[in-house]
Parts: structure tokens; C-alpha cells; sequence
């Protein structure tokens, strides 16, 4: 009997980390736009870059049992997600705020908001870990990388973002709530 093992190259783990991180880049630019300060980039950056790390060690755990609920209805629940927080972004764009305070204002890099998105942009990243357990890999090597990748390309989306936001003005949060509601729609297909 024959056995074949399928094995991947550093170039391959770099690619499907690069399109694993596509959903965060993306998220991190309509974010971006109205929390732009060091500490919430670098929280966004890091949860999102986390949980693209531990997204694909949870799916080579769960098996592929899960993986078919799961797949069924995961891209339900981001698109689900992206428009609840896209929506909110839009109305507060549109809502008349006297004087800017962070008590006017809502932060998308904490609370539930934070979990929320990171879950969404990396629920993806729970079915490659599926996929990468049946492959002959260095598993932490390659999550680490997935997670690395996805904290930089959030870092590049927010600072995108913040440019987009200077350049434009305020009422640019709009059309990061927009992108958000389209990023849910792609979900869907």
C-alpha cells in the first residue's frame, strides 16, 4: 500500500496567510477611517492577528465533523456581523455629535465590537486549520504565520484608513460602514 503525503512551501503558508488576512485588511480600512490613535490600531492589530493564529489551531482540533456545521453557516454569521457594525457605523456618520468625546464616540477596537470583528474576519481561518491538519506542516509554525501576516495587513488597512479619513473628512466613516456591509455581502458568495 502506498501512502502520499501532501506537504506545503513557505511561499504556499505565505499565500494562504496573505488570503486569510484579505477579510481583516479590508475590515481594518472601514476601522480605520475613525480609530486611527496608536493604542486602537495596535489593539486591532493584535486581536486581529491573534485570533488568525489561534483560529486554524481550533479548526485542526474540532475536526472535520464541526467543520460541516460550522461551513454551512459560518459565512451567515460574519455577514451577520459586518452589517450590524456597518450599519452602526453609517448611522453614527449621520448622527450630529456637539462635541467629539469618547463618550460620543464608539470605539470598534473594544468591547464586544473587538470580538465581534475578530471572529468574523477570521472565522475563515478556523476551516484552512481544518485543511492544514491533514497536510504534513509545522502547524504552530504555520499559524504563526497566518497570525503575523493578518496583524501587519490590519496595521496597513488602519493606517489606509486614517490616511483616507484626513484626506476626505469625518463623513468618510459612511463609506467604511459601507465597505463593511459589502465585505458581508461577498461573504454570502
Amino acid at each position: 500500500m502506498v501512502y502520499y503525503t501532501v506537504t506545503m512551501e513557505i511561499y504556499e503558508i505565505f499565500f494562504l496567510a496573505f488570503a486569510l488576512s484579505l477579510d481583516a485588511f479590508s475590515v481594518a480600512i472601514g476601522i480605520g477611517i475613525t480609530a486611527f490613535q496608536p493604542r486602537q490600531v495596535f489593539r486591532l492589530s493584535w486581536h486581529f492577528g491573534i485570533f488568525q493564529f489561534f483560529m486554524p489551531l481550533v479548526g485542526w482540533q474540532l475536526g472535520k465533523p464541526l467543520s460541516i456545521v460550522i461551513g454551512r453557516y459560518s459565512h451567515w454569521v460574519a455577514f451577520a456581523i459586518l452589517i450590524i457594525i456597518g450599519i452602526k457605523m453609517i448611522s453614527d456618520s449621520f448622527r450630529k455629535v456637539t462635541t467629539p468625546s469618547p463618550q460620543n464616540a464608539t470605539d470598534k477596537t473594544r468591547g464586544w465590537s473587538l470580538v465581534l470583528l475578530s471572529i468574523a474576519t477570521s472565522i475563515d481561518a478556523l476551516g484552512a486549520g481544518i485543511g492544514l491538519g491533514l497536510l504534513e506542516i509545522q502547524l504552530l509554525k504555520s499559524c504563526l504565520i497566518i497570525g503575523v501576516v493578518a496583524a501587519l495587513m490590519t496595521f496597513i488597512g488602519m493606517e489606509l484608513g486614517r490616511y483616507l479619513s484626513q484626506a476626505f473628512g469625518a463623513r468618510f466613516e459612511a463609506l467604511g460602514g459601507f465597505v463593511l456591509i459589502a465585505l458581508a455581502f461577498k461573504m454570502l458568495f
